[in-house]
């Protein structure tokens, strides 16, 4: 823990004239408005550290008692510069950075900004049928792996260590799925402009039934601990709420928006990578609090696990069937291959290259280092993030790199709701409402 600024009643030699001390620059101005109320107030810092707020959260918190009177977020202290660093790479490069943004949902932000960079080039209609499954899946294990960790990390922050082990057990079948098709287990860069970095290793689909199996297993495994327990029920039933209005007002996606009723989702509002020829529902409920949020999560890891199943009958079907566009001008030139020693061009790739085709190895050296131009003119691509409504505002200048790169990331626009979540309630319940929020910092940052 660190020392945080805060204000402190002083001793008083004279109790009908109270005196405050106060220290960091930003609490001159709240203890100076306390001042002139002639009320006192105590002011808790909570954070910025990680483990209890999803990422480097500060907190102001105003109490009167034990009762949250004013609660408003701070922001910044993982501020990264990934949108402005990618002004200076290559498209390709810029998957690297993006994938680092949420670090829960990598696939998300790859599968986004992939999908701008094909609009802009215009070859949507290009991407070869099992590259885009692919993407789906991947999309898909990640929501898994993503509600895990919110369900997990919820848990604990209420004391539940058990609900926090189960939940990363969960996600780890996820992980391994990830390691197994990408050689990484997070930030993968494994989508790219045109398709995919390489087509799935034999026997991944198996893998993936089993998977799905121990999936579902510890899923309700994390019920058991959760929906039905009397303390869980308690700390959640009521708490964080927000209505339909003031989610919409606040531009706010997602679990929070759906357990409002609202039933929005970009899947099913504006479709992307076949989203519309999978068979699925988008879960909603009316409770708007922390504990349907729970609910809906559930629910959401269900139904993911249902377009995963359809995506694993696709890919036994187009088996053999390229993952990267044919142009060769845009498609990556690397032929990765996971090996013994890790992940990275296969043999024959290497041979062909350098000792057979001259051609071969200028291509491949001019467009992994200059990159490929894209026409200039600007694009916005939204997906369904585990989080809500990403999007994503790309602008080129006819260059190999981008012009200007703008994602507006969901936790960003949902952590606006903490102060209308916690004001009113009590302190307690703030850890309860941030939890349900489920912001993750790297994609607030940026």
């Amino acid at each position: 823990m660190t020392s945080a600024p805060h204000a402190t009643r002083g001793d008083f030699a004279d109790e009908s004239a109270p005196q405050f001390e106060a220290t960091g620059g930003d609490w001159d101005k709240i203890t100076e408005e306390i001042r002139q109320l002639g009320e006192e107030r105590i002011i808790v810092n909570m954070g910025p550290q990680h483990p209890s707020t999803h990422g480097v959260l500060r907190l102001m918190i105003e109490m009167d008692g034990e009762h949250v009177t004013e609660a408003r977020a701070g922001i910044g202290y993982l501020h990264t510069g990934i949108e402005k660093n990618m002004e200076y790479r290559t498209w390709v490069q810029g998957v690297t950075y993006v994938t680092r943004m949420d670090y829960l949902a990598s696939i998300f932000q790859e599968t986004a900004y992939c999908l701008g960079v094909e609009k802009l080039l215009g070859i949507t209609d290009d991407i070869p049928e099992r590259a885009t499954i692919i993407r789906v899946m991947m999309m898909e294990l990640q929501r898994i792996g993503s509600h895990f960790v919110c369900l997990g990390t919820g848990g604990n922050e209420l004391g539940a260590t058990t609900v926090m082990t189960a939940g990363f057990t969960g996600r780890e079948e996820v992980l391994r799925l990830f390691e197994m098709a990408s050689g990484l287990r997070m930030n993968n860069a494994y989508i790219r402009p045109g398709g995919v970095a390489q087509d799935l290793p034999a026997g991944f689909v198996e893998a993936a039934r089993e998977a799905l199996v121990l999936i579902l297993k510890y899923a309700r495994e994390l019920e058991n601990l959760c929906l039905a327990n009397p303390i869980f029920k308690l700390r959640t039933v009521g708490i964080g709420h927000i209505n339909l209005a003031g989610a919409m007002a606040l531009g706010i996606t997602g679990p929070i928006l759906r357990s409002a009723g609202l039933p929005y989702d970009v899947r099913k509002a504006n479709p992307y990578c076949g989203y519309e020829t999978y068979d699925f529902d988008v879960p909603v409920s009316d409770g708007a609090d922390a504990y349907d949020r729970v609910l809906l999560r559930f629910e959401e890891i269900r139904q993911s696990v249902k377009i995963v199943e359809q995506t694993l009958d696709r890919l036994e079907r187009t088996a053999g069937q390229p993952v990267m566009v044919e142009d060769k001008k845009i498609a990556w030139p690397a032929q990765l291959a996971i090996g013994s020693d890790g992940q990275g061009n296969s043999f024959e790739h290497i041979r062909n290259i350098m000792g057979t085709s001259m051609e071969a190895l200028i291509h491949h050296f001019k467009l992994v280092t200059e990159g490929f131009r894209v026409p200039a003119g600007q694009v916005w691509q939204t997906v369904e993030h585990p989080r809500g409504e990403l999007g994503v505002h790309l602008v080129s200048d006819g260059g190999t790199r981008p012009f200007r790169a703008h994602f507006r990331d969901p936790s960003f626009n949902n952590l606006q709701a903490t102060s209308i979540m916690c004001e009113g309630g009590q302190v307690a319940d703030v850890v309860v409402a941030v939890a349900s929020i489920d912001p993750v910092m790297g994609g607030v940052d940026r």
